[in-house]
């Protein structure tokens, strides 16, 4: 499994607007993604940042979704991002997430 973490730095009182953003626009296209599993946003409790970390099948299918449609999502943050925001890469060591959904009956 394969991580990319986005940190972006928000505009004041975007919160919300960052949320509803994630929801409508930019998670129906993380799914509509080959080898996209899971996405978790974590935002700063005072809402000046936000860290998404989206998990991947491969790396493989990360490097595809970088060339291919993270410059669409990059537009929809723009009306919420004070910077351009910050793309790193992770290869996943341990993770509780697959056994979680095995579990719960769902398949990635």
């Amino acid at each position: 499994m394969f991580a990319r973490t986005v940190t972006i730095r928000l505009n004041p009182e975007t919160v919300a607007e960052f949320n509803r953003t994630m929801e409508q626009d930019i998670l129906p296209i993380l799914r509509a993604q080959k080898g996209f599993r899971e996405e978790i946003a974590l935002v700063a409790p005072n809402g000046s940042e936000v860290i998404g970390i989206s998990l991947w099948d491969k790396k493989e299918s990360a490097e595809a979704y970088q060339r291919t449609t993270y410059s669409e999502i990059q537009k929809l943050l723009a009306k919420v991002s004070a910077a351009t925001p910050q793309v790193q890469t992770y290869e996943v060591s341990v993770t509780t997430l697959q056994k979680t959904a095995a579990r719960r009956g769902v398949s990635g």
